[in-house]
């Protein structure tokens, strides 16, 4: 088991970020205060600090057609677990910055990807291979 890492993002309003990681993904929140609040990302410790200000520049990098954001941060999934958040995210007619695909068709580094927009404007990708273990760091030819 991979040890879990701790994300801390700038979020606008706490009870959106509630509303989103909590509601909407699924995500069970732990510790919290007036400025805070932890949330379990898919084993993952993520901290949305409520600020009062934060300029997000939009900036994105060309991959397999698509312009993915950057920063972004996610998570990796286990494929089953990737179509369901995608069914969900779907049924509740999320706006995708990318729409739930397979990217690298064929390829070394095929995985089905999804980008979206937490309320804040945080970019997130969930992203998915056939089998982690062996694909997720494992280079081309």
């Amino acid at each position: 088991m991979l040890p879990p890492f701790h994300l801390a993002i700038p979020v606008r309003d706490l009870a959106e970020a509630r509303a989103f990681y909590g509601d909407l993904l699924g995500c069970a929140e732990g510790r919290s205060s007036e400025a805070w609040v932890d949330f379990n990302f898919f084993g993952h410790q993520l901290v949305c600090h409520q600020t009062r200000s934060h300029e997000w520049e939009e900036s994105s990098n060309p991959v397999d057609g698509h312009d993915v954001p950057v920063p972004h941060f996610g998570a990796v999934l286990e494929l089953p677990v990737w179509e369901a958040l995608a069914d969900k995210l779907r049924q509740a007619n999320t706006a995708f910055v990318i729409e739930p695909h397979v990217r690298f068709k064929g390829q070394v580094g095929e995985q089905a990807t999804m980008f979206l927009l937490d309320p804040s404007g945080n970019a997130i990708e969930f992203k998915s291979f056939r089998n982690i273990a062996e694909e997720l760091f494992k280079k081309g030819n």
